[in-house]
């Protein structure tokens, strides 16, 4: 398990570097991380918030940016990388993989559960890595996010558990996020839920309503990455009284 707890990384993906921000608490075993939306990177005061509230519940937290110095530049003219669903998912998917490497592949109860926590069009991205990366990936929170851009494939393969935020003052993303939630179609019900905050706008930059957003991710990221690690320790409890 890494030692200490925030540290600025570099996360390698093939030949590019990525920028990030890690902070896992002493004897945590969640790590949940961030997929940022359109226009946004790891400095984003809403996930910052978001990520410490995690933190002070013992979550661990990773931060970075989806994007490369040079692919901001050019997706700050062009607005294209932002929406490539593909491209995000995939340097999600490598994060998770650089993340694992830093922990004792050998020792099972060294290895964290995961969980994405995704906003904007990140969420799309958490969602269809989800669906590849099912045997690694416990849970996923969206934050105004764009589910449906992961299309019916993915959205049809997540497995886990998925809490969808929305904002109730931002209609149209409302009924998208309806149709995403629908189309769950693996997860059971206490397994899915589309939670709308009264009052909030697409960003939840009025007064109380990005503290909410952190509470309930935080008790949903509690209660399944934590109950994953429960019933890993008891297979494994099983496994060691059988022999």
């Amino acid at each position: 398990m890494p030692d200490g707890n925030k540290h600025s990384i570099q996360i390698s993906i093939g030949s590019m570097s990525l920028s990030g921000d890690l902070d896992i608490p002493e004897g945590t075993q969640e790590v949940v991380l961030f997929a940022h939306g359109s226009g946004s990177g790891r400095h984003s005061p809403r996930n910052r918030y978001v990520a410490k509230v995690l933190q002070k519940a013992g979550v661990g937290t990773l931060l970075f940016d989806l994007l490369t110095e040079d692919e901001e530049i050019i997706d700050e003219q062009t607005r294209h990388l932002r929406f490539d669903i593909g491209l995000l998912a995939n340097r999600l998917i490598g994060a998770t993989d650089w993340l694992l490497q830093r922990f004792d592949a050998s020792n099972s109860d060294d290895i964290p559960s995961i969980g994405y926590f995704g906003a904007s069009t990140g969420a799309a991205a958490a969602v269809v890595a989800a669906a590849k990366r099912a045997d690694i990936v416990k849970a996923v929170v969206s934050r105004g996010g764009r589910p449906d851009l992961a299309g019916d494939e993915y959205l049809n393969q997540v497995r886990a558990p998925t809490l969808l935020l929305v904002g109730g003052n931002d209609g149209p993303v409302i009924g998208l996020n309806q149709e995403a939630y629908d189309k769950l179609k693996l997860l059971k019900e206490d397994e899915k839920r589309l939670t709308i905050v009264p009052g909030a706008t697409h960003l939840f930059e009025e007064p109380g309503k990005l503290e909410q957003v952190a509470q309930l991710a935080s008790g949903w990221f509690g209660s399944f990455l934590k109950q994953h690690q429960s019933s890993r320790r008891r297979g494994q409890e099983k496994l060691g009284a059988a022999t």
